[in-house]
This record gives C-alpha cells, structure tokens and sequence, in this order.
C-alpha cells in the first residue's frame, strides 16, 4: 500500500466477551507491554517518521507550526499574601517554570527548575497552588509525561525546598492539586492509587511533624474536589466531575467537626461556593441551560431543589461556571457557542456584562469540578480570552468598570483571516453550528482542503478558540472547521443528553452532516476532506473513518479509544463508559458500544481513506493498546493505497504533560500526514 511495508501484526485466535456477547479480538497481544509490542510499536513510529520527513516540505511545516502555537490554555495568575503567581516560559527553556512577582505579570522570581531534578528528562510542574499568606507554594512534578504527579513544597522567601510533602500521587491537575486550609497550616489533596484507580482525600497537616491523613470522605472511582470558602471557615467536597454536586460540609472553626452531609441525591450539576452562610451554585435541576441558586448552609433538607432560592434564572445562554468577586457573581456562560459574562449582585440584580474583545471564549477547563479552583484576585475579575483568530490573552475586569485591562496581549493572531458561522442539520432534523476559519483571499467559491475538528462529549464545551499549530493548516490557505456536535456542553443539559449514552450515535451524525453541508456547498470535495479530533475525539474520528469511509480523504485520530468493548476492562475506560456510553452489564447495550466501536467496525477488502493514529505510551486515559490494536487491524482490512499510519510517542501521555518540543514535532508529523494527503504546501508565517 502506497509502497509502505508495514511491520508483522501477527493474529490470534482470541474471543473477547462482556455481558455474555462475543468478539473475535485478533490483535489481543498488542495490549501487552512486553518487547515484542515494545518493537512493534517503535518499528511503527519509525515508518510513520520516515513517511512525513520524505515529504519536502516536512521542515518548512516544523518551522509554521512553531510559530503558529500558543499555550493550550489561558494563563491567570494567582494572588496570595500580596504576591502573584503563575506558570512562566523561560528563555531558553523547554518547561513552564513557577514564578513569583510583585505584579501579575511582573518580572518573576524562580521557585523551581525541574531541570534540577535528578532524572533521565526534565519533569514538568503541571500545576500550582501558592499557601494564603503567599510564604509556601505547592506544586505537582509530573516526569513520565502521563500527568501522574507527586507534590513538592517550596519555601517562597528562600526557594529551598521543605521536607516531608505528601508521598501520595496525584492522578492529574484536574482538582487543582493543593486546597490550602485558610490559615496556611495545611491543605487537602486527592489522591489515586493507579492500580486500581480509587481515589481518596487526604489531607496534609503541615505540623511538627508534617502528616498526611486520609479523610472520612468516602473512597471512588469519581473525582472529589474539596474546596475552601473565600471567608475561611468552611470547606465543600464536590463530588463527580461532570455533574459535580457538593456532598459534604466541614466546618474549619471547630476541631472536632467531622464532614457532615449536603446535597447527596439530586439529579443534576450543582456546583459553586459557599458565599457568606449560603452555598450559591451553577445547577442544571429544573434549568436544562443552567440557572443560579442558594441554599442556606442550615437548610432542613438541601437535597429538596424547590427550596432553592433562585437568583439568576435560566436564559438563553447555557451556564458554565460561577466566580465570586468580592460581593458580585460573575456567570460565565455560553450564547450560541460564544462567550458572554454578565455581572449580578450578591441577590441576583444585574449590572451589565463585561465588555469582551470579540466573539470567542474565556479559559475554562472542560468540565464544572475542574473550573473550581481559586484563580486570579478575590476582588478582580482576571480572565483569559481567546477567538478562533487570536491565541489566549489574560485581562481584567473591576467590579463597575465600563473597559477591562490588558494585562497580557496575545501572542500569536492569524491576520486576514475571517470566521463564518454556518449550521449543518442532522438525521434527526436537529441544527448543528460549526465555524468555518480561512484566510479572507481565499473564498470558498470551489472546492479547498478542509479539516473538520470536534469532539462531542462529556458535556464538555468545544470552545471557539485559537487553533494553535492547526493554523499553519489556515495559512496554507486550507479551511478549517470547528464544529459543534451533541454530546458536548455547548447548550446545556439536553445538548449532553442529546449525544450520550442511547443517543450517542447522534454525535456522529451530526459531524456527518456537517461534513456532506460542507460538500454540497462547495466548500470541499471528499477527496479533500480530512477529520480530526483528540480523546474522546479521537474516537469520533474512529467511527468517522469505519461508519462514513467514503466522506473522508484522510482522518487523524489523537490520543483516541478505538475498542469500547475492550475499554472496559481498564478501571479508567470502565468509568468513562458507564457515564458517556453506555451500561456495560446489558448484552443489548453491549451491542449497541460495537455499534460505535472503531476496531469492531473495520471490514476487510473496504477501499479506507488515509489514517494517522497518534498517541501516548503512558497515557492513563485512553491507553495506547487503542491504537496499536486499531492500526494493525486497519492495515490488515483496507484494499485502498492509502497509508495506515500510527505514532505512539513514548514519555508522552494525553497530552496535558508534554514538554513543547515533542508537542511541536508531534504536531508536525500528523499536519504533515495531513497536508501532503490534501496537496498542499505550507506557507512561510
């Protein structure tokens, strides 16, 4: 195929089951990590490497790509005890390095290099949390790129580290690493064991000696995020991470206290702060788009939603996330896919929203227990803003300002480029929004290569912002499409609901309309079509090359489940099924996960478009048996000459880890893949 000679996938006979249906699964032994896998894969990398680097125009593309990427997420310092802190890139340096300053963006002081640590590579710090009197900062050391991370705590005044931090690993960033107690004595943390992937809160006493303690906060598979209230006395336990609710109070004045139950059996999101003697909250119970509600802390029952207080009611924009500052609540939420922030007093009356510098979105983390996390100034609205033109910029807004404050520009912007929203309709009649992005001299009046991204899932939002390398794919004049599929959380509750679990084949429809809307209006030509997406994503693309062969020219997977059905034999993918796809226990549900289930759709003899399949070996999420299995079974089926590729980088995990250099090669060799399949050539930036 293509002249490629592929590395020996060897079959076996091996049968897979669950809840009593049976699957052949020839490629079982690539699950394995043992030499044999370990030479396959590299052998795999190696050809994948070749087949982009002959392409001529490999080392321009590397050079675009570099230019062209931004930080993946906005940057918002921290204020604590009269300082700022944040992550900062140093000339020179491969690594984000914790910095100290006198201002937000001020010239910072160092207060850790983890190029000093004793290891074979660089660890990456992948988050922070300065104590609140700004003296300690904790931090988490992450140095297998799988975002498995040990804390380390760092002495401010000196930069010396302190003895004794917790030996416990933290799965990821994803709670905000340290919750400190008000006082600086201590903080809560959420640990993993990675065996089994239970997770359970500790808590660190920062006491002579140091402990660290379980506490009675029951153990789960789910993400608890304790969080402390900006006035100190109590601390909330939220629980779930998509549809977080809070659990448990604990109140910090009383010693003895232990957590006592809150809300424990709503169907819903709850998720906010406790504000004075009210917890004030983002909830989806009775508002399908989001509303904000108040519970007293010493409600009779706080699990009965009709004794809610409401303070904002449910509008047209789909509610994300709720910030306190200082007596105002600032609602981030979402009107048609784009941003919009309105302001309300501490009883809900309106006082206007904050001026935004475009159609786009503020930084948010892609689900509600992630967006909890104390940032910026507690009397200062300090957000990070980026469009689909311009990368991530970090700004302020006062409470009864009429104008927000620059405080970082953006570093990158893609001049003479326009965005059209456009609408593509479903199977089901249902409307799909996607933005098509494109240099203004380049209309859409004939066929162009075109590169669909989505995601659709796990209500988490696709936000319209800055493509970061896949804008040297815009440069070279191609169009690139950011759509907006069910299953994500673009329009509240039912948008979820509406491509999740029973109904998830909608969210593949619904990029299947988008796609044909964008052949039969000229935009592109199948054979110019590519699809791509990461995660759950990547298994979007999956399906997308197995269930629709014949709408694409070239498909790149990241990161990406491809055996469902597999998938649940891993703690991690059991999880994520029984939330998003489907009951693993019911043998017709089990036929409905095949249904979707990339590596159970491939047929041999079928003409497949060109595939790129790109991973991580210790990415604990969608581990990289997904692809490895996928990939030989692909090369094996497909009667085409296009090629079947698939890199799986090694170090490297879902990508929230990745130090910068093997981001920008990896981006490159996949675009590279991309662009030489579509015909085109990169452009100088």
């Amino acid at each position: 195929m293509a002249g490629l000679s592929y590395p020996k996938s060897r079959k076996e006979n091996v049968v897979d089951g669950l809840a009593g249906v049976e699957f052949t699964d020839p490629y079982r032994w690539l699950e394995a990590d043992t030499e044999e896998v370990r030479l396959w894969q590299r052998a795999q990398g190696q050809l994948a490497a070749d087949y982009v680097r002959d392409w001529p125009h490999f080392d321009a593309l590397r050079e675009s790509v570099a230019h062209w990427s931004a930080p993946r997420f906005g940057s918002i310092p921290r204020f604590a005890g009269s300082r700022w802190f944040r992550m900062a890139e140093r000339e020179g340096s491969d690594a984000q390095l914790p910095v100290v300053a006198d201002q937000p963006f001020g010239e910072g002081r160092v207060l850790f290099d983890p190029s000093a640590e004793e290891a074979d590579q660089a660890p990456l710090v992948v988050w922070i949390a300065p104590s609140p009197d700004g003296e300690i900062l904790a931090l988490g050391v992450c140095d297998d790129g799988s975002e498995a991370n040990t804390i380390r705590l760092i002495d401010v005044a000196t930069g010396e580290r302190l003895p004794d931090p917790p030996p416990q690993v933290l799965m990821d960033n994803w709670t905000g690493g340290a919750q400190w107690l008000p006082d600086s004595s201590g903080f809560f943390f959420l640990a993993v064991d990675r065996a089994t992937m239970q997770r359970q809160v500790m808590l660190h006493d920062r006491g002579a000696p140091p402990t660290t303690t379980p506490t009675s906060l029951p153990v789960s598979l789910h993400y608890t995020q304790v969080t402390v209230s900006r006035q100190g006395r109590w601390a909330v336990a939220h629980h779930a991470l998509m549809e977080p609710r809070p659990i448990a109070l604990l109140d910090l004045t009383d010693r003895k206290a232990d957590w006592r139950p809150f809300v424990t059996e709503i169907q819903g999101t709850l998720v906010g702060h406790v504000i004075g003697d009210r917890y004030v909250a983002v909830t989806s119970v009775g508002a399908p788009r989001g509303r904000i509600v108040a519970i007293p802390l010493d409600a009779n029952d706080p699990n009965d939603s009709h004794s809610w207080i409401e303070i904002v009611p449910e509008s047209e924009g789909a509610i994300r996330s709720l910030t306190p500052v200082g007596d105002r609540l600032y609602v981030n939420e979402l009107v048609d896919t784009f941003a919009r922030i309105r302001v309300f007093d501490s009883e809900g009356e309106p006082e206007g929203e904050v001026p935004l510098p475009g159609l786009g979105a503020i930084d948010e983390l892609p689900f509600p227990l992630m967006n909890l996390s104390p940032r910026g100034h507690p009397d200062e609205f300090l957000f990070a803003y980026s469009s689909l033109t311009h990368s991530w910029g970090t700004y302020r807004h006062r409470p009864g300002d009429e104008t927000i404050d620059t405080l970082e520009a953006p570093a990158v912007s893609l001049p003479g480029a326009v965005v059209e929203s456009r609408w593509a309709t479903s199977k089901d009649g249902t409307k799909i929004p996607f933005h098509l992005l494109r240099l203004e001299r380049n209309e859409t009046d004939r066929p162009q290569p075109t590169l669909i991204y989505a995601y659709g899932g796990f209500n988490a939002p696709w936000l319209p912002v800055f493509p970061n390398a896949m804008a040297c794919f815009v440069a070279a004049g191609g169009i690139f499409v950011h759509a907006h599929l069910r299953g994500g959380g673009e329009y509240g509750l039912e948008w979820w609901q509406g491509g999740r679990m029973a109904n998830k084949q909608n969210c593949y429809e619904d990029l299947y309309a988008v796609a044909e809307e964008l052949v039969a209006s000229g935009v592109t030509g199948k054979d110019l079509l590519g699809v791509t997406g990461g995660s759950n994503g990547g298994l979007m693309a999956g399906v997308a090359i197995t269930q629709r062969p014949d709408l694409w020219r070239v498909v790149v997977p990241h990161v990406p489940l491809l055996d469902v059905i597999g998938s649940c034999r891993d703690p991690y993918g059991l999880g994520a099924t029984v939330i998003e796809f489907g009951n693993p226990w019911d043998a017709d549900e089990v036929r409905r996960l095949a249904s979707f289930s990339p590596y159970h759709l491939v047929e041999d003899g079928t003409a497949y478009p060109a595939l790129f399949i790109d991973a991580g070996d210790t990415d604990p999420r969608c581990p990289p048996w997904h692809a490895r299995k996928f990939a030989a079974r692909m090369q094996a089926a497909s009667s085409s000459d296009h090629p079947i590729l698939v890199r799986i980088w090694e170090n490297v995990g879902h990508g929230w880890a990745t130090p910068k250099e093997v981001q920008l090669t990896e981006s490159a060799e996949w675009l590279a893949f991309t662009m030489r399949q579509l015909g085109m050539t990169p452009r100088s930036p």
